[in-house]
């Protein structure tokens, strides 16, 4: 969940708006931004993140996990011959 406060908030600042600007965009209050910024909320939901990330021109998506490489991965790739 950091990671998503973090980006957030770089969103937020190359924007060139306050966290008050933000949260009064949003029907919010600062101290939720701030929160969500910082990694202090104890809980969030999914819908005001979505709607942060909409209202900065971003959106919300679902990648797939990098997987650690297994043995077989690694002897394919010739890893030890580099």
């Amino acid at each position: 969940m950091e990671a998503i406060g973090n980006t957030i908030k770089n969103l937020r600042k190359e924007k060139g708006l306050s966290q008050a600007e933000l949260a009064s965009q949003l029907g919010m209050s600062r101290s939720t931004i701030s929160s969500i910024e910082n990694n202090t909320i104890a809980e969030i939901g999914i819908r005001k993140v979505e709607a942060i990330l909409n209202l900065l021109g971003h959106t919300l998506a679902a990648v797939p996990m990098r997987r650690r490489p297994t043995l077989d991965d690694l002897k394919v790739s010739n890893l030890h011959d580099q």
